[in-house]
């Protein structure tokens, strides 16, 4: 499974602006962006006024990083999109919300995605009472996520539950902290992103 593996912080940097790729790290002074607001790179700190083209770019690749996906599967999930019924743009969005790894990071089971995935690549996770290791399962509305491991483990999803309450649930998920468990309600919609997101700039890049 390919993957980013070079430092996250670089890719807040270049687009400007925090995406909470590293939990709860990123509401820490030693934020690299809060220091060092400006692109990486040696010309980093000559802001361009970018392009129609640019803005599209720049859209896609924050929505990419925010979620943890890479080109090729998000291409592939625009495809799906613009075949489902339905606004491309907000079907595009739904579809990234409904991934197993972001369900588990929304309800709190994980302070980051990146942990979120790990947490599905171990084996931890049962999708209505069957375990699942895969991060890119979408999930659908009545759909039941389960922790299931040992001691030491529940004793960690407990730890990311404390840090992310003041982060806040999106009401298309019911969770059940005593259990270690969440309940689908309903698909998500734009409005249950935390993040601005002008969708339809990506929409128009891909459309060209």
């Amino acid at each position: 499974m390919a993957r980013y593996i070079n430092a996250v912080c670089r890719l807040c940097r270049r687009e400007g602006e925090k995406l909470f790729l590293k939990g709860t790290k990123c509401n820490t002074q030693k934020c690299p962006i809060t220091k060092r607001a400006y692109a990486p790179g040696q010309h980093g700190s000559n802001k361009p006024k970018l392009s129609n083209y640019g803005l599209q770019l720049r859209e896609k690749q924050k929505v990419k990083r925010i979620y943890g996906v890479l080109e090729k599967q998000f291409r592939r999930y625009f495809t799906l999109a613009s075949k489902s019924k339905g606004v491309t743009g907000k079907v595009l969005l739904q579809i990234l919300e409904r991934r197993l790894d972001n369900a588990i990071f929304r309800v709190g089971f994980a302070v980051s995605r990146a942990q979120a995935r790990q947490i599905v690549r171990h084996n931890l996770v049962q999708l209505n009472s069957r375990r699942v290791n895969i991060p890119s399962c979408l999930i659908s509305a009545g759909d039941i996520i389960q922790i299931k491991s040992k001691e030491n483990a529940q004793k960690k999803i407990r730890e990311n539950l404390e840090l992310s309450k003041d982060r806040g649930i999106p009401s298309w998920l019911e969770p059940d902290t005593k259990e270690l468990k969440a309940k689908v309600l309903r698909l998500p919609e734009k409005e249950d992103i935390q993040q601005p997101i002008e969708e339809q700039l990506i929409v128009e890049l891909y459309s060209k």
